[in-house]
């Protein structure tokens, strides 16, 4: 990986762009001026209990798709099986024939390396504004204070809407038309993750059991997803810092793409660990949303991205997510069969305005959420 690529983060420091500061008055500054000192900013350093080492590799299992995208009911069936135990563990799996060409998974790395490494001036003009969710973010100092993650982030939305190129208007309009052929790019591998979630999501009803197959598929048909593109540059302090702080997923599902640096860890079994790249698999997880869409039966697990002091690393989100207006409720056999509601009726634009303007998300954001609903918003229902 180059190392010498402008990264743009936020950094008390006397060397400052002019005039860029955040809401906390920490100022912007080039990575390339300070990715070689020791002395991590205050506001980059994370509690030690964050901080434990890990210990060995995560034995996520590995699913095989392709019988499943064949139609063969007994590989299918198999699968199913599989992601019940691992959801019913950790909640993480990688799949494997998932059906995404190796050569659109590899030109999306190249089209993002390529936004990573403009200037820190020409980023900075797709920066995310508050109370937005798409563009780019150094650190996420536009929302928080201390705790920082040490990444940049390229995040936009989603929908399976023809009629507009999304993606490809999203790079366009933010970054500029020599960015035209990234949103190609892009919009072609949002479609493909899009049908692979959709894919997950009917494996993991009949892994539930669910009557209706299909009944998650329909769920999220509608949905605008999130696509999130990370870069995590090297950090001399990497036993101080974090890329991405400990937290559940507040969305759906997330499918995964790293490169092969690795720094995915995940907590199970009471300790931190790895989770090997593998250059022919995807990672899924299940997030919060899904975890009240399974009636808590299936839980999202905390995980944390750590940082290297030698190389970069860069890694591909897609967050899959209902219509905005949608509204969470398991499916009605399940509830019969659990005998009890564990979560209240919510939309996605509700647990979107919980994460985004009142809470950091960590491993226990559903059940806060689910008491700022009851007390926010007294209509809401089990």
């Amino acid at each position: 990986m180059e190392s010498s690529s402008s990264t743009v983060l936020f950094l008390p420091s006397s060397v400052v762009l002019q005039g860029q500061r955040d809401h906390c008055g920490v100022s912007l500054v080039d990575s390339s001026l300070w990715q070689k000192q020791t002395n991590l900013p205050a506001e980059f350093t994370w509690s030690k209990g964050d901080l434990v080492s890990s210990h060995g590799e995560l034995m996520e299992p590995v699913v095989d798709l392709e019988g499943f995208f064949r139609g063969d009911e007994v590989a299918t069936q198999r699968a199913a099986r599989i992601i019940k135990d691992a959801c019913m563990s950790h909640g993480f799996f990688q799949v494997i024939n998932h059906g995404i060409d190796a050569s659109l998974i590899s030109a999306a790395h190249d089209q993002i390396d390529n936004f990573f490494k403009l200037p820190t001036s020409r980023k900075l003009k797709a920066q995310r504004m508050p109370g937005n969710m798409w563009g780019y973010s150094g650190a996420h100092a536009d929302r928080f204070c201390s705790k920082l993650p040490w990444k940049e982030t390229l995040s936009f939305g989603f929908n399976d809407c023809s009629l507009n190129p999304m993606v490809v208007n999203f790079f366009k309009s933010n970054i500029g038309k020599d960015f035209e052929q990234t949103g190609i790019i892009y919009q072609k591998y949002c479609e493909a993750m899009k049908c692979l979630s959709l894919g997950i999501t009917e494996l993991l009803a009949i892994s539930l059991g669910i009557n209706d197959r299909l009944h998650y598929r329909e769920f999220f048909e509608e949905g605008c997803s999130i696509m999130r593109c990370n870069n995590y540059p090297t950090c001399q302090a990497s036993d101080l810092a974090l890329g991405t702080g400990p937290h559940c997923d507040p969305t759906s599902l997330t499918i995964l793409h790293q490169d092969q640096v690795g720094g995915l860890e995940v907590f199970a079994n009471n300790r931190w660990q790895s989770v090997r790249p593998r250059d022919d698999a995807l990672v899924i997880n299940i997030g919060d949303t899904f975890t009240a869409l399974s009636n808590g039966k299936y839980m999202s697990c905390l995980h944390r991205a750590v940082v290297n002091r030698f190389k970069e690393r860069r890694s591909l989100a897609f967050f899959l997510c209902p219509r905005e207006d949608k509204v969470v409720r398991p499916p009605q056999d399940l509830i019969c069969r659990q005998g009890t509601r564990i979560y209240p009726d919510f939309t996605w634009s509700d647990l979107l305005e919980f994460t985004q303007k009142h809470y950091r998300s960590d491993s226990a954001t559903l059940e806060n959420f689910t008491k700022w609903l009851l007390t926010s918003k007294p209509t809401a229902k089990f």
